[in-house]
Parts: C-alpha cells; structure tokens; sequence
C-alpha cells in the first residue's frame, strides 16, 4: 500500500497521463541493463546487449519494457493494494525467473530518472517524492512473494 496525500497522488495521476508508456518504458528498462549491467543475465534471449547503443537500440527492450510499464499502470490504479495487484507477478519472478528482489528497486529508480529525463520541469521535486514513494511500493510489493 503507498499512501499518497491528495496533492501527490493529483501529481502522479496528472503526470502519468502524459507518458508514453512504450517510450519510456524501454529507456527505463535500458537503462537498467546498461548501468546495472549484470542485470542483462536475465535476458539473454534478447540478443545484443554487448554495448548501451545496442541495449538501447534493442526492439526487446523496447518491447518488454513497455510491458513492465503498462504493468506499472495497473499498479497506479491500485495503490491500495498493489501486493494483491502484483501478486502474481511476484510469484513469477521468484519462483520461475529467480530474479533478485532488489533490481525491481533499481528498475524504480530508472523510472523516475527517465520520468525525470522526459518530464523536466513538470517533474518538480513534490512529484518525483510521490513517484519515489510509488515505485517503492511497487517494488515492495513485487518482492513480497519472495521468501
């Protein structure tokens, strides 16, 4: 659960609605492999990673990192239980793709720098302390299958 005042949750909402969620969400998800490098193990199957122009030219990223953030948008329409939304999505990432719990907070940061990135001036600090506190909520609560 992430407990968002009226005035940040007006901040997340207003300026979720402007994201391009496909061209954000494969800069995010590059970004994640390109500074985080050793996260790249877990998608191999994506072909060439072997250097950021690649990773961030790559149409997998591209594509599963619009996913990740339309997955993210389900979560921002279910803040009062995002470990019921991501449930499922938890349980895949442990239990099937043993995927470290902490890189879904890196995958959190990468967001909101790319937010940030996209967004300049309309991603003032009051927002990015509200997408701060999303993104670790989601985080949370896709680890919370993890034992």
């Amino acid at each position: 659960m992430v407990h968002l005042s009226a005035e940040e949750k007006a901040a997340v909402t207003g300026l979720w609605g402007k994201v391009n969620v496909e061209e954000v969400g494969g800069e995010a998800l590059g970004r994640l492999l390109v500074v985080y490098p050793w996260t790249q193990r877990f998608f191999e199957s994506f072909g060439d990673l072997s250097s950021a122009a690649a990773v961030m030219g790559n149409p997998k990223v591209k594509a599963h990192g619009k996913k990740v953030l339309t997955s993210f948008s389900e979560g921002l329409s279910h803040l009062d239980n995002l470990k019921g939304t991501f449930a499922k999505l938890s349980e895949l990432h442990c239990d099937k793709l043993h995927v470290d719990p902490e890189n879904f907070r890196l995958l959190g940061n990468m967001i909101v720098i790319t937010l940030a990135h996209h967004y300049g001036p309309e991603f003032g600090p009051q927002t990015q302390a509200a997408f701060q506190k999303v993104v670790a909520g989601v985080a949370n609560a896709l680890a919370h299958k993890y034992h």
